[in-house]
């Protein structure tokens, strides 16, 4: 990341926009002076790459596609389609350790409010993926809840068949998990934050100051049930449930 950032210094790009935060630390130190667009599932503040949601110090700003603020939300989802669980299997990615702190600590929290009981189980190699659902199978757990990571963002096909292969009613924050087969996913509408990381970015060719552009969250959420995989699990989606869902895959 290091070497590549600082080719596109060399290069004397006019804007330089990337997703995640690593890239954004990589382009920050590179350069402070050539405007750089970023999206975060992190508070950008916490992490240390904005001093000020409403006034970005310097040459960074960002989209902020939120993951430990909708960690209660997607619990409450998931209770919501199944009001009789009780043990929720968390799984996150050690390798992230901002994230999954934030992830384990909303969790435990909303759990906690709901009456609810979690176990959190880690993964970063497709390997440990297979061994916490071996390690899952052995606790029978009632729901999955699965952390929002880059690594396990990118696993959805595996986690989702995982899941239907051990029969644990999961929820994602990326939509591809629903549309891989995974039952439900809440979040934010990546495509439509990348599209919103384009706008900051025209703006900035167009000669807007970055101290204009102050950071902002993703303004569409969505809600994904899979119908197929409910069927398959003997789940029946709730009506009340089913009238706020953005999407529902048959």
């Amino acid at each position: 990341m290091s070497d590549l950032a600082k080719d596109l210094v060399e290069r004397r790009v006019a804007v330089i926009v990337t997703p995640g935060e690593p890239s954004a630390f990589a382009a920050k130190a590179a350069t402070a002076t050539i405007p750089v667009v970023f999206g975060t599932a992190d508070d950008p503040v916490k992490v240390g790459l904005v001093a000020s949601l409403a006034r970005p110090d310097g040459n960074i700003t960002c989209i902020n596609f939120l993951a430990a603020e909708l960690t209660a939300k997607r619990l409450e989802l998931l209770r919501q389609l199944l009001p009789r669980a009780d043990r929720i299997a968390v799984l996150v990615n050690p390798a992230e350790a901002g994230r999954t702190e934030s992830t384990i600590a909303a969790a435990e929290a909303a759990a906690r409010s709901m009456g609810l009981h979690i176990q959190v189980f880690e993964a970063d190699t497709s390997r440990q993926i297979e061994t916490a659902f071996e390690n899952m199978e052995r606790d029978r757990p009632d729901a999955l809840f699965i952390g929002t990571s880059a690594f396990l963002n990118v696993r959805n096909v595996q986690l989702a068949m995982l899941a239907a292969f051990h029969r644990l009613p999961g929820t994602h924050g990326d939509r591809e998990y629903a549309e891989a087969g995974g039952l439900m996913s809440y979040g934010a509408n990546i495509a439509d934050a990348v599209r919103q990381m384009g706008v900051y970015a025209g703006r900035i060719l167009k000669g807007t100051k970055l101290s204009e552009l102050p950071v902002v969250q993703s303004s569409k959420l969505e809600l994904v049930i899979n119908a197929a995989t409910a069927r398959m699990l003997g789940i029946t989606v709730p009506s009340s449930l089913l009238a706020v869902t953005d999407e529902v895959i048959e």
